[in-house]
């Protein structure tokens, strides 16, 4: 189902306008196939908006196309990482994680197979479109999913940097990313270790623990509240499982309280993932889970919606103030 790749069209062109950090993805890919790793990749129908038309017109043999067909893309994946290819696939994580649940969990992990699923526009980012495609419950059914590592990148150079440290991971992934507009936190070769939180400052008061999207405007509030004399610490914790356990239980021996923050349903992800091991360590931190709270998402622009939901970078520094009182 592959085709010509339209350089001059608009949707070509708007990649690199309107959505940047999606050619960390591709130009990542693109990288492993010439450092001689058997990559494929694979969409739905969405090779623009996810910027995987840049690994297609690179190395078009390596590319698939396959329709609105987002079960048997996962299922195709798996095919293909039987036969030794290390497969790429990547759609609405709204799509990839609700829909396509069943072959994730019986193709792909059941299976044991090195299959890279990218759920991107995840959260609450396709704004407009609607709460059918929002995806605040992606990472509690991924979590769940026995032998499935999930990621969730802060921005573009910290996917790269997952994506190449993906090629020494035995088990299959789950990448959730954002839309590609998202602030950049880090410096290109940021160094990516999964399951390995990065730490970017430790506080007495409370403990910020972030991934994804919401890393950015947590670092905005962190700092905000450390310039107010506030000792507040900040963990990125990008590899929702395996989770580091040691950090979230350093954090909890230094901090009254834990504050988690995920552009997602407080329920079954970043916060419930943090809650079961304070809770089995007995940890007498208070901890205090921030995001969608149990509800489907609103319809609005993504902009309007985070500070609907607080969880810009002013919501956050409000909610870290009303913690402590």
């Amino acid at each position: 189902m592959n085709g010509p790749i339209d350089t001059n069209s608009w949707q070509y062109r708007q990649i690199n306008a309107r959505a940047p950090g999606l050619s960390y993805l591709a130009n990542a890919l693109i990288d492993l196939v010439e450092e001689g790793y058997p990559v494929v990749a694979g969409t739905a129908d969405l090779q623009y908006s996810n910027g995987l038309v840049r690994f297609a017109q690179r190395f078009p043999e390596r590319f698939t196309q396959f329709g609105i067909s987002e079960q048997n893309m996962v299922s195709a994946a798996a095919g293909m990482a039987s036969t030794g290819a290390m497969p790429f696939v990547a759609t609405f994580a709204s799509f990839l994680a609700l829909l396509c649940c069943e072959q994730i969990r019986t193709d792909v992990a059941y299976s044991a197979l090195p299959v890279r699923l990218i759920g991107h526009h995840a959260g609450i980012s396709l704004g407009f479109y609607g709460t059918s495609h929002h995806a605040t419950e992606d990472l509690a059914i991924m979590r769940s999913i026995a032998d499935l590592t999930v990621v969730a990148p802060a921005d573009g150079p910290q996917l790269a940097a997952a994506v190449k440290a993906s090629v020494n991971h035995a088990q299959p992934i789950y990448f959730r990313i954002g839309r590609g507009q998202e602030p950049v936190v880090y410096e290109d070769d940021v160094d990516f270790q999964f399951g390995k939180a990065i730490v970017h400052g430790e506080g007495s008061d409370l403990t910020i623990i972030a991934c994804g999207s919401m890393v950015h405007p947590s670092r905005e509030a962190y700092r905000a509240l450390r310039a107010a004399g506030k000792s507040v610490g900040l963990i990125d914790m990008h590899t929702i499982k395996p989770l580091d356990t040691k950090a979230v239980l350093s954090a909890a021996a230094h901090s009254r309280f834990i504050l988690t923050i995920e552009e997602h349903n407080i329920l079954g992800g970043l916060g419930g993932a943090v809650a079961e091991i304070l809770a089995e360590a007995g940890s007498p931190a208070r901890l205090i889970r921030h995001g969608i709270r149990d509800e489907y998402s609103l319809i609005a622009p993504p902009t309007h919606l985070y500070k609907h939901y607080r969880l810009d970078a002013a919501g956050i520094e409000a909610t870290v103030l009303e913690a402590l009182g």
